[in-house]
């Protein structure tokens, strides 16, 4: 067997060795070569650089791995050949620090992924320092010769472990610093869109990343920088800072093109008709967009003549075209303010002619207040009646006692501003004051009958003829002590009273149902104990008493409104 083992060959050689081969063949994932054995060994074809490098017949150097493998073939390197020989070389001319040039030959799986890289000896590129940020697909680079930077060599276990990262931030450092220096305010650049945030987008300006604020991509409004910009574009865009302390750069889209805002006043003069689209709706009126970054506001007051408030309905819809008269500009604020009841005439320019103090007019209610009511003239007009305006006698305490909404009522025009859009009715001026007549009608002593109106703690009002209310305090009711007025009188009872009081001024009658039978001797010594009483007593005065029960009836009347 020795024998046949020196005739074969294989007695020189030792594995481990570096020994001479010559290559028989060539083919797409192999490489056979001879190196005197019994069989010839199979290279891959990745361990060389370039296939077409090599050629059949040329003599290389390998590494002879094992002597046989299971088919009886020596176990052959190209690749631990040429690093094995070239370790020397590798360590006299790569340091910590140093740059070098290798072609990845395969990826590293498990714990400490990343690839494999021949620099003249194998060397580890761990997946984090591959890229920037770390690459999710690691075959993307096998076969691909790239620069790396040199971070540690451990001479013992003859490991090298180099970063692509580290070379490629290092590089545009330098780039950043470059553009840095060269640019200034006012500059054109190209970059990419490299990011879109809710505030602007990060353009590349080819290693520099500079921030595109929102407020500067267009002179119109955007909600969203996606709208205009779409990442990988490409995009001219002009410098508007550059803090060369803190390495940032801020950009401008818009200020590559003229500012709309510029001879404003020129495009739009004030009363012009302008026609724009609707681009927003708030609680205080509607964004009209005059052209692309001019917008005006129409406020809800200038939607029409009327003084109602501005409903829902009311608003045009957003994307609309519509129609307005410019009222004002603000250039320095950029403000246009818009009107749409500009567009028609102002019904209150005629309102003066249409409707002349002393005028018998015929209107809608329209709406009611504590203190009024509003009464629809005409579209955009209305007149007010206020609560003493409606009855000479009765004390009205809230309009829905004697008119509901939609009711068409009659009215006396009062007084016309048509500055302030105010006209001032009147209905109870459609009939004379009776009060006129009362100091024949009503006289104290005399006997009249009503009906109990309101009850109040203090008292009731009883309606007496002519519509006049007059008025019984609790302590007039009966004989003796009255705790409430209910166990008296109830509403709509009734009653037989006497009058004891009279004043033409306030325009009050006093009444008392306990004296309504009273001989003439006893009512006068009731009146006269009556007119005695001192200030400070229950019934010290008439109208204070009168006064205090009509604010009860009122207070009583709004807290059922």
């Amino acid at each position: 067997m020795d024998e046949l083992l020196q005739k074969g060959g294989l007695g020189k050689l030792k594995e481990g060795s570096v020994v001479d081969g010559t290559i028989v063949e060539i083919q797409d994932k192999a490489v056979i070569v001879d190196i005197g054995a019994k069989a010839e060994g199979i290279i891959n074809s990745y361990e060389f650089p370039d296939l077409g490098d090599i050629h059949i017949g040329e003599k290389i150097e390998v590494l002879l791995e094992r002597l046989e493998d299971k088919d009886g073939r020596p176990v052959l390197s190209y690749d631990k050949a040429q690093q094995k020989k070239n370790w020397q070389n590798i360590m006299e001319r790569c340091q910590e620090g140093s740059i070098v040039s290798g072609r990845v030959k395969s990826k590293v799986k498990g714990g400490k992924a990343g690839l494999m890289v021949n620099i003249g000896v194998d060397a580890f590129l761990p997946v984090s320092q591959v890229d920037t940020q770390a690459p999710k697909n690691l075959d993307y680079y096998i076969g691909q010769t790239l620069d790396m930077k040199v971070v540690k060599i451990d001479l013992e276990r003859k490991n090298i472990v180099v970063s692509r990262r580290e070379l490629i931030e290092e590089q545009r450092q330098q780039k950043r610093k470059e553009l840095l220096d060269q640019l200034e305010v006012g500059s054109r650049v190209r970059g990419v869109v490299k990011n879109l945030v809710d505030f602007g987008a990060f353009i590349d300006l080819g290693g520099l990343d500079a921030l595109l604020p929102s407020q500067d991509i267009s002179w119109g409004r955007i909600a969203h920088p996606r709208e205009i910009l779409k990442v990988g574009e490409e995009i001219e865009v002009y410098v508007t800072e550059v803090d060369k302390e803190k390495g940032r750069i801020s950009l401008g889209l818009k200020q590559l093109r003229a500012n709309p805002w510029d001879q404003i006043e020129a495009r739009y003069p004030k009363g012009t008709r302008v026609r724009g689209k609707v681009i927003s709706n708030v609680a205080f009126g509607c964004f009209v967009e005059l052209e692309t970054g001019v917008e005006g506001l129409v406020h809800a007051s200038q939607f029409s003549w009327g003084k109602r408030a501005v409903k829902p309905l009311d608003f045009p819809k957003v994307g609309d075209e519509i129609d307005a008269v410019i009222l004002d500009i603000q250039k320095d604020k950029q403000r246009i303010s818009l009107s749409f009841r500009e567009l028609d005439e102002n019904p209150w320019t005629m309102a003066i002619h249409n409707y002349p103090v002393g005028a018998h007019i015929r209107g809608k209610v329209r709406n009611m207040a504590p203190h009024c009511a509003f009464i629809e003239l005409e579209e955009g007009i209305d007149g007010v009646v206020y609560l003493q305006d409606m009855s000479w006698t009765r004390k009205i305490n809230h309009p829905s006692e004697i008119m509901k909404k939609g009711d068409d009522v009659d009215a006396i025009v009062l007084s016309v501003d048509a500055e302030k859009q105010r006209i001032a009715l009147g209905i109870k001026q459609l009939s004379v004051d009776p009060w006129k007549e009362v100091s024949g009608s009503y006289k104290v002593g005399d006997i009249v009958e009503g009906v109990v109106t309101k009850i109040i703690p203090n008292g009731v009002f009883v309606r007496l003829k002519e519509d006049i209310d007059g008025f019984v305090h609790i302590s007039q009711l009966a004989e003796g002590h009255v705790d409430k007025v209910k166990d008296v009188l109830n509403q709509n009872d009734p009653v037989v009273a006497r009058v004891i009081k009279v004043d033409h001024e306030a325009r009050r009658i006093g009444l008392s149902i306990k004296a309504a039978h009273y001989d003439s001797d006893r009512l006068a010594a009731e009146t006269a104990a009556y007119e005695s009483l001192s200030h400070g007593e229950t019934l010290s005065n008439f109208g204070d008493i009168f006064e205090r029960a009509q604010n009860d009836a009122q207070a009583e009347a709004a807290r059922h409104a």
